[in-house]
């Protein structure tokens, strides 16, 4: 009886733990990511460089935790709960990098390396954040309550630095709480004596805007009747004069922030200067689109606040310099070149060109917080345009806040590209006190640049047909570490150069994907790498070329393992414009007699996936080895608009989405025609997202092409999509309308001949719910019966449920077998 347990129970181990993937089903590659294994993530250093920090699952079960490892023994370890209470979180170091402060539950904290002993510089319930060391690092900056404060290291006495302030916003037609009280002579924190000299009835000052002419009158009449008035009015006066005179320089100046938002409060390094940002809300915003939750715990339809669309105006900001020596506040220049400059779009629209050429107004513009130099005499802001057409890097004239251009990046489609995207320029920062660095596409490819903020004088010290992706600068300030695609699109690797340019040294040589942390003291790499058909794993290697890096963890199941997944095939074709096109393929196993073949378009337009790393498409991936054993031939193509090919691949799409990026697929159908034997008549798509919009595309306007095509998470008009993404690339609709109606898929719907699958679901905050059925309602009009709608009732954009995804590429698979191997 003890044998017969005993082999039973090896046989539920054998069956739950070791199974032998055979033959893929949708059943199978859908299921729980962990039946692959899960890989590292979140890899970071101990500030002493002694330890490297990853979240784990080590035994494929339950929840993720975090381990770490150390250079000279790289067994993992899971981490304490104590020790997780003392990791310091990211903060900033002083200039040795032998301190730092941070901040913890709203209190700021100091660092000493040396020790390993962390102090309390704050204990208030008082939110305390965005601590930095001042210019001689004997204080520590931070902001609180919207003020900027600062505290001794040394004694730790606190000081206010600010008094921005919020005025009472009054009902219109109440009476104001100054007036109640008997205070209200002014600005005036305190009552006390002075508060009667400028209490109700004094009079003097000026007249209030919003009284009616019988208030003024009769505030007049008291003036002329009454000599206490009269006296009052003289003592308000005279008490005025005596205040001013009195005030002694440490008195704080009140600066009014009314209902605008601040942000970053900067104490320039010599503190004399203390520069921020006000932000504007639109007059009119947009409203707000709400998602329907239906399946809810209430059991009540429920709301979810979601965003705005594209076009909503965008909030306005100006920045100011509040110069403590003069006591005066002022506006950072907007004399920017170019900033009259119309859109090259508008000349397709002649009324809106005249309106806009007779208006002669600036674009709207944001500036960056201000990167000082270490010595504090040099200041330098990134400045970028709401209609995304311009990035500025400007020298502060700090006295005047008069602006001097020391690089400006035009590009009439949208500025963007690795390095560059995003507000404040990106990754910038000083070589030295009057040295600048930042990346541009100013040679058609993301690169490093070196600006002479005296001068002038503008040095590329990266260049070629690569993209640099990550930068940053050595602790001596004499090379650039980077991550780059050199030796091929789809391969990333480390590299080093010296500040002044000269030949890059690579310091990986795995081939695929390297993400690279280097080590706080720039000693160690700690390598997130992949293959194409092998996950990320953690590897560490010496920060040295030609080092050979160690493999730490082994994160796939013996199951995953048990398969021969496929290294597909990368290849280039010249798409109809000449430009050459990176594809993947994935032949068919035992090709089916119908030669099938399905093309497969990733999503979020500006991504890469035709590369030597695990895709993040993981699950499309096996999905498409699925098919190649079920004798179909797969195309995943890195189409126009996709990342790491630079500037001209990246815009490509520039008002016409479905444009380039569908001839590119239709292209690649004609390559697989002439060199894979794939029967022309028999070809199907699918993607999400954006590659769920492009499947749209391609069943609407190119039927003859595509027999067949599934729909995920589409986008069906982008007058619908968010603003930061869309106006980037079609603009604003109201402004070139033209652009969102030939590069909206619901326009072009009548088109529709094959077998359309669409699968959407019904609370996705990202690709709303409405735009399917919009769609849905566009085909039923026209009469389209060769279409099928699947909903995901509790699914948002990315799909969580395993079984959501099992449904959905079933359909997909029944779909591409009853359309594509027919005879």
């Amino acid at each position: 009886m003890k044998k017969t347990l005993t082999l039973v129970l090896l046989l539920c181990a054998t069956c739950c733990f070791g199974q032998k993937l055979e033959k893929l089903t949708v059943e199978k590659i859908m299921r729980d990511p962990q039946w692959i294994g899960t890989s590292p993530s979140n890899i970071s250093w101990s500030d002493d460089s002694k330890k490297i920090y990853f979240t784990w699952n080590a035994q494929n079960k339950g929840r993720d935790s975090l381990y770490s490892i150390t250079p000279t023994d790289i067994k993992p370890i899971r981490v304490s709960i104590d020790e997780r209470k003392a990791i310091i979180g990211n903060g900033t170091w002083n200039k040795k990098h032998t301190t730092k402060v941070y901040e913890k539950n709203g209190d700021i904290y100091f660092y000493d390396l040396k020790t390993g002993l962390s102090t309390p510089l704050t204990r208030t319930v008082e939110r305390e954040s965005n601590p930095v060391f001042n210019a001689d690092e004997t204080k520590v900056l931070f902001v609180r309550a919207e003020n900027l404060y600062s505290v001794k290291l040394n004694g730790g006495e606190l000081t206010q630095l600010t008094n921005f302030t919020r005025a009472a916003v009054t009902p219109a037609g109440a009476i104001p709480a100054a007036g109640l009280a008997g205070g209200g002579g002014g600005a005036r924190r305190g009552g006390g004596a002075g508060g009667a000299a400028g209490g109700r009835g004094a009079g003097g000052g000026a007249a209030d805007a919003n009284a009616n002419p019988q208030d003024t009158y009769l505030k007049s009449e008291q003036l002329e009747l009454f000599d206490i008035i009269k006296k009052k009015a003289k003592d308000a006066r005279l008490d005025a004069v005596d205040r001013r005179a009195m005030q002694t320089p440490e008195k704080l100046k009140d600066i009014p922030l009314a209902d605008k938002q601040i942000s970053n409060i900067q104490l320039s390094p010599d503190e004399r200067y203390i520069t921020y940002r006000l932000t504007t809300q639109p007059a009119t915003p947009g409203r707000v689109v709400n998602v329907p939750d239906y399946v809810t715990a209430s059991g009540y339809t429920e709301e979810i606040p979601n965003r705005t669309k594209v076009g909503t105006p965008q909030a306005t900001s100006e920045s100011y310099i509040f110069d403590t020596q003069r006591d005066s506040v002022y506006v950072i220049s907007k004399k920017i070149p170019g900033l009259k400059d119309l859109p090259d779009y508008v000349k397709d629209y002649p009324d809106q060109l005249a309106d806009r050429t007779a208006k002669n107004a600036d674009r709207k513009m944001n500036i960056s917080a201000l990167n000082w130099s270490d010595d504090g005499k040099n200041a330098v802001v990134i400045i970028t345009a709401q209609d995304y057409k311009d990035r500025w890097i400007m020298k502060v004239d700090m006295e005047t806040g008069e602006l001097l251009l020391l690089d400006r990046q035009h590009d009439d489609a949208w500025i963007g590209g690795p390095g560059i995207s995003g507000f404040g320029g990106g990754s910038t920062g000083w070589v030295d006190n009057t040295h600048f660095y930042y990346q541009s596409e100013a040679s058609g490819y993301s690169h490093i640049y070196v600006v002479d903020i005296i001068s002038g004088d503008k040095k590329q010290i990266t260049s070629g047909k690569y993209e640099v992706s990550t930068l940053k600068l050595s602790n001596d300030k004499k090379d650039f570490y980077f991550t780059a695609n050199i030796e091929h699109p789809g391969i990333t690797h480390f590299y080093r150069i010296p500040v002044t340019g000269g030949t890059p040294v690579k310091l990986t040589n795995m081939k695929g994907g390297n993400e690279v942390e280097l080590s706080p003291d720039e000693k160690w790499l700690a390598i997130h790498y992949s293959y194409s058909n092998k996950p990320w794993e953690l590897y560490l290697q010496p920060n040295k070329p030609g080092a050979q890096a160690v493999q730490v963890t082994k994160s796939t199941t013996e199951e995953f393992n048990s398969y021969p997944w496929r290294d597909p095939e990368i290849i280039t074709f010249k798409n109809r414009y000449g430009t050459d096109i990176y594809a993947r393929v994935y032949p068919a196993k035992n090709p089916d007699a119908a030669k099938p073949a399905v093309v497969f378009v990733h999503g979020a337009g500006y991504l890469q996936n035709v590369h030597y790393w695990w895709s993040s498409y993981f699950r499309e991936y096996m999905f498409n080895n699925l098919l190649a054993d079920n004798g179909y031939t797969v195309l995943d193509i890195d189409y126009t608009g996709s990342a790491g090919y630079g500037r001209d691949m990246r815009t490509g799409i520039y008002r016409h989405m479905g444009g380039k990026d569908l001839t590119d697929q239709v292209d690649g159908v004609k390559y697989l025609v002439d060199h894979y034997g794939v029967n022309p008549a028999h070809v199907g798509i699918y993607g999400g997202s954006y590659g769920g919009f492009l499947t749209l595309m391609a069943m609407f306007t190119t039927p003859d092409i595509f027999a067949a095509g599934a729909g995920l998470r589409s986008v069906t008009d982008w007058a619908n999509y968010n603003h930061g993404y869309t106006a980037n690339i079609l603009n604003e609709p109201f402004n070139d309308p033209n652009a969102y109606k030939i590069s909206s898929p619901i326009y072009f719907a009548n088109g529709l001949k094959g077998h359309l699958l669409m699968c959407h679901g019904m609370v996705d905050d990202n690709v709303n719910f409405q735009d399917i059925v919009k769609l849905s309602q566009k085909l039923i009009e026209l009469h389209k019966q060769n279409w099928e709608l699947a909903v995901f009732p509790v699914e948002s954009h990315g799909f969580v449920e395993a079984s959501s995804w099992t449904d959905e590429y079933c359909r997909i698979l029944k779909l591409f077998d009853e359309t594509l191997k027919k005879p």
